[in-house]
């Protein structure tokens, strides 16, 4: 047995410095490596080699952007079977748990399915919004107004008051931001609140408790690019029980300057408590104490199948995970798909928020996958040491974003920075100052000449142009972006899963600074005190 384990650690170490000669190979050399990464098909022997498939070199090789596509295919569907969505809390989000689980006892794990609370939201239907005073006029659903996300459902026709609108570009709107703004609020009415200053969630609860029967919030207009409708939330804890819509600043603008003004709103919503999972699967070998963990959310929105967001990250985890029920990690590595991500992030906070504080401390690194097969691609990487966007993240960040860095790197593949803006799963892992790291292709945000210049495809038209849709189908999958992306994933994962030193050797630098940092504040303290008492 301890020749076995020595043979493997010596093959784990030769890749080790394999890869890290290849990193440190000139410009030059490195397009040597175009022909080894190539998507076609990889040597059998290497994908079967227990001792091969988990190195930074041959996990790589064999992930196929055609074997990703077959787990999208099932995603896809999944949904087209279950109306449309793999939305938590939808039948198409339990087909895709059983989808997932099933892969992966099929491959050898040992499959946990991890129970949370959650509030479902979706639309049972579009919304209404009429003014039946001083004239009839009929606003058009999607264009004029949509619902906000996690209201209350609910039928209202009344009068509409302003609250403390600050109209014009260049404004700073705080309406409904303090509960004083409804001074004289008359109950019943539909209270018109402008976008700014505070969450959209305390508007409305301020609107409620003033005896509002429904709200409208519009767009601040402070900028010609916050004019228009947008998705905006309440907030999964609004409790503020009435309905409420988005509108258009535009709109507002109108409704605001309109004497004896009553719309009629009809908000067909289900808001309800409810439970949903997660699904957690890790190698049976490696370190407990030193775990990598690697995570993807599995839900979609309610709109759309979600096959880029986020299939394309479950299915490349799915797919690595397969391969790696082969290896032999000297670090464990633990497999998450999360649920509930896009009704704010709650499968994945859930998790860290019920580990024992010592079980947190086993996880060195989380990496995280959301959104690798954009078809209209950029390579994004988290900024970890904060060079690009001014946060960084926890110690041993910046390692992590290294070692994707040096990946595109040696495929000759441009890459950048990406913000922390903790909209995807590994906000609670920064939070409870756990190093991450990740991979994003781009959402809705529009790409830029320069970018089209280094990547390809269309400035001027968003990253993936069907976010949050209905059509993010398969024909929404770039495949280039797919393949690169998941040996991205599996390059970073083999790397991390045999030696985390870089993540420990950038935490101990991290902690001796901290430590210099107080001894110089000690000293400070001792010599203001002194000088005090003299």
């Amino acid at each position: 047995m301890q020749k076995k384990n020595n043979a493997r650690r010596v093959v784990a170490s030769f890749a080790l410095l394999a890869s890290t000669a290849a990193l440190a190979a000139p410009t030059s050399e490195i397009a040597a490596f175009d022909d080894y990464w190539s998507p076609g098909k990889p040597d059998s022997r290497v994908c079967r080699s227990p001792l091969l498939v988990g190195t930074p070199l041959g996990l790589p090789r064999c992930m196929q952007a055609s074997n990703i596509m077959t787990h999208l295919q099932n995603l896809q569907d999944i949904a087209s079977l279950n109306n449309g969505n793999r939305a938590s809390g939808q039948p198409g989000y339990q087909a895709s748990v059983d989808y997932v689980r099933t892969t992966l006892e099929r491959a050898g794990y040992r499959v946990r399915v991890q129970t949370f609370p959650f509030l479902a939201f979706y639309p049972e239907g579009p919304g209404s919004l009429a003014a039946v005073a001083p004239q009839a006029v009929q606003y058009t659903w999607e264009e004029d107004f949509t619902y906000a996300d996690q209201t209350d459902p609910g039928t209202v026709t009344a009068p509409v008051v302003p609250v403390d609108l600050a109209l014009g570009l260049g404004n700073t709107s705080t309406s409904g931001c303090e509960p004083d703004d409804f001074a004289g609020f008359p109950a019943g009415a539909i209270a018109l609140l402008q976008r700014g200053a505070c969450a959209f969630g305390q508007k409305a609860t301020n609107a409620a408790a003033a005896g509002a029967a429904g709200a409208i919030i519009f767009n601040q207009g402070d900028t010609e690019d916050r004019k228009g409708l947008l998705v905006a939330t309440l907030g999964e804890d609004y409790e503020g029980g009435i309905p409420v819509l988005f509108s258009t600043y535009d709109n507002g603008v109108t409704w605001a300057g309109t004497e004896g003004l009553q719309l009629s709103m009809n908000v067909d919503v289900v808001r309800e408590r409810t439970e949903t999972y997660n699904v957690l699967a890790e190698t049976r070998r490696g370190d407990p104490d030193n775990v990598v963990m690697v995570g993807a959310h599995l839900d979609s929105v309610f709109e759309g199948p979600g096959i880029n967001d986020n299939g394309s990250g479950s299915a490349a985890l799915l797919e690595m995970a397969t391969l790696m029920s082969r290896a032999y990690p000297l670090n464990k590595v633990r497999f998450a798909w999360w649920g509930a991500e896009e009704s704010g992030l709650v499968g994945s906070t859930y998790y860290v928020n019920q580990l024992p504080e010592e079980e947190k401390e086993q996880i060195k690194a989380y990496l995280n996958v959301d959104m690798i097969g954009s078809p209209n691609y950029a390579n994004f990487l988290y900024d970890g040491d904060g060079s690009d966007f001014g946060l960084q993240g926890p110690p041993g960040s910046g390692a992590i974003e290294r070692l994707f860095r040096s990946y595109f790197q040696l495929r000759n593949a441009p890459s950048e920075g990406t913000e922390i803006d903790f909209r995807s799963d590994y906000a609670q892992f920064f939070e409870d100052g756990i190093a991450f790291g990740g991979l994003f292709t781009g959402a809705e945000d529009i790409k830029t000449e320069e970018q089209a210049q280094r990547y390809g495809g269309t400035a001027g038209l968003a990253y993936d142009p069907c976010y949050h849709s209905e059509c993010d189908d398969l024909s929404n999958v770039s495949t280039e972006a797919l393949e690169l992306h998941g040996d991205a994933l599996a390059f970073a994962t083999s790397w991390l899963s045999l030696s985390t030193k870089m993540i420990d050797d950038e935490i101990a630098a991290a902690a001796e600074q901290s430590i210099g940092a107080m001894r110089i504040q000690q000293v400070q303290e001792k010599s203001r005190w002194g000088h005090w008492i003299r």
